[in-house]
């Protein structure tokens, strides 16, 4: 999955469009992930001692993948996420390190 915990991310469908958000988790086998902010639900919770009051809590509920993009960082838009490798030759290993980058700019996430 190309998205990632902390990335900020814009909403493209549902009842959430054109709002930003801060990826809190991915769930990668069902992909899904967790906006900060985003897809709230309400939580009916019951009293868990004699003298406490039962409340509703809003808490965050999981959104498909494809509902989302990434924004980059560094130039500020919405675009797609593409990988590059790098080559460390150092001492007699070849280390490859794959990195994300902006489609717009080609610049590393």
């Amino acid at each position: 999955m190309k998205i990632k915990k902390e990335d900020i991310v814009l909403i493209i469908s549902g009842k959430d469009k054109n709002k930003r958000g801060k990826v809190l988790r991915v769930f990668s086998d069902e992909g899904r992930v967790l906006v900060e902010g985003i897809n709230l639900r309400k939580k009916h919770q019951k009293p868990r001692k004699a003298k406490e009051k039962g409340q509703i809590m809003e808490m965050p509920a999981p959104i498909s993948v494809s509902n989302i993009k990434v924004v980059c960082p560094k130039c500020g838009q919405v675009a797609r996420i593409g990988y590059k490798e790098k080559v460390k030759e150092g001492d007699k290993k070849r280390e490859k390190k794959k990195s994300r980058i902006c489609k717009k700019c080609k610049m590393e996430i």
